[in-house]
């Protein structure tokens, strides 16, 4: 399957604990003020790529600890999302996914929920550059929240966690 990245970094140590492939998609209609991606906004731009090119370079890296989709915005492709994250999966990797969305309402959309089902982790909700900290553990902003999405989704609660130390404790 083709998606639209704006790129990919293999052996991230910034988007999730460990090494990390992380892969920018392409497109965001958030428009949060300060982003610290802002040539990922535009939908038309980036590059095409191949969801199986992506899953072959996690391959070809033996050392990461897992996957990151994050942009961008991924749930805007979350099909594409989707193929990598059950591909990362099946190569014993983790999978976080940062959005701008907040679960309650990622949780009602159908696509949305293909992805989260390939997720062991979601970062949500929009940057708020009012409150930005360099204290937090991979997020910009305090009001974005660690969610485990297993734990989440069987209970039916929103389980969240201050950092990823507390969420493997």
């Amino acid at each position: 399957m083709d998606m639209r990245i704006a790129g990919i970094v293999n052996d991230s140590i910034t988007d999730g604990p460990g090494l990390r492939l992380s892969v920018f998609a392409q497109g965001c209609t958030h428009g949060c003020k300060g982003c610290h991606n802002p040539h990922t906004h535009a939908v038309d731009g980036g590059e095409v790529i191949s969801t199986e090119s992506i899953l072959e370079k996690a391959k070809n890296n033996p050392l990461l600890d897992g996957v990151t989709l994050t942009g961008g915005e991924p749930f805007l492709q979350a099909d594409a999302m989707a193929e990598i994250a059950r591909g990362a999966h099946q190569m014993g990797l983790n999978v976080i996914a940062f959005t701008g969305f907040v679960w309650e309402d990622l949780i009602q959309c159908a696509d949305a929920l293909r992805l989260l089902q390939h997720c062991d982790f979601v970062i949500d909700g929009k940057f708020d550059e009012s409150l930005r900290s360099l204290d937090l553990e991979f997020k910009g902003s305090a009001n974005q929240r660690l969610i485990d999405v297993k734990k989440s989704l069987s209970s039916g609660h929103t389980i969240v966690f201050e950092n990823f130390e507390q969420a493997r404790g």
